[in-house]
């Protein structure tokens, strides 16, 4: 069995910036991930909000750097899948594809996935004007027209975010009334920018190099129709990638990671960073703080136990 003081699970912004944070401490540390490092960040062709980058940054030159910077201060990354967790008196055993594992410490930066619609196109355009984040590329769309799926307060809390940039912004919903909360459904009715596109869903997303037009098709009477967007904004939902840990630690309602300000779980030596876990924003620069303060709680928790 393989032992290190700490293990991160995770190679996006959050586990890499714990493995900047650890093994700058001179923390055995070792980062598991079972695909590339860069987490969904990876997708963003331009970043505008992340300090320091006056003109932005694409998201894998982001990650590509973070990840240099994590291997310089001696973070080991091992490609491998991990299949299970279990806690073994003082220690952490993780079972991957390389044998098992032990550690002292473990950082939970797995991350979360947005829900796809699954239509033809989507795959395809995403970065080039199918977004998941509208935090993220809105400013992108600055006097363009822009379609958003969904009606919940996600999506329609988005949609009135897109009229600071969009001339025109359509909320398409399968239903004939929102499930947001009332206070936000208020907020976009009242909004002239705003209009909504009632018992349809999209059923393609069209485009050459860029999104140009989604096919609208009205649940009643199957009839579609095409409507010119220069941009798609998807929010059927999130969901976060905490099955690995269900039975470890405990989760919120919709599977999301609780901890406190320290990041610290339920489970004794079991941190949690990043999108994977309860918080209000969902950014590049939310997961790196997180990152840090785990890594710092992380060292902490090994000296207290040392």
């Amino acid at each position: 069995m393989n032992k290190s003081e700490l293990v991160i699970i995770g190679g996006g912004p959050a586990g890499l910036s714990a493995g900047i944070y650890a093994s700058r401490a001179a923390i055995k540390t070792v980062l598991l991930e079972r695909g590339v490092p860069g987490g969904l960040v990876v997708n963003s062709q331009h970043i505008e909000n992340y300090p320091g980058f006056e003109g932005g940054i694409s998201g894998p030159e982001l990650m590509v750097q973070m990840e240099k910077q994590a291997r310089r201060f001696g973070l080991e990354i091992l490609p491998t899948n991990v299949g299970g967790i279990k806690s073994v008196g003082h220690k952490i055993v993780l079972e991957t594809d390389r044998g098992e594992l032990s550690a002292g410490a473990l950082i939970v930066a797995t991350g979360a996935q947005p829900n796809l619609l699954g239509v033809k196109g989507e795959t395809e355009l995403t970065g080039r004007g199918v977004s998941y984040c509208a935090t993220c590329d809105g400013a992108f769309f600055r006097g363009k027209r822009v379609a958003v799926v969904g009606g919940g307060d996600a999506a329609v809390e988005e949609a009135i975010f897109l009229t600071k940039f969009a001339e025109k912004v359509y909320v398409i919903h399968r239903r004939g009334e929102l499930r947001a909360t009332r206070i936000i459904q208020h907020r976009a009715f009242d909004n002239s920018k705003i209009e909504f596109v009632w018992h349809s869903v999209v059923d393609e997303i069209q485009g050459g190099d860029l999104v140009e037009t989604a096919i609208i098709r009205d649940v009643r009477n199957n009839e579609s129709t095409s409507l010119n967007v220069d941009g798609v904004f998807i929010y059927v939902g999130y969901r976060p990638n905490s099955s690995l840990v269900k039975d470890v630690v405990k989760l919120d309602e919709r599977g999301y990671i609780i901890t406190d300000e320290n990041m610290r779980t339920t489970q004794p030596g079991v941190f949690a960073a990043g999108d994977v876990r309860q918080k209000l924003l969902r950014q590049v620069v939310t997961a790196v703080a997180d990152g840090a303060i785990a890594a710092v709680a992380a060292e902490k928790y090994l000296e207290e136990k040392a």
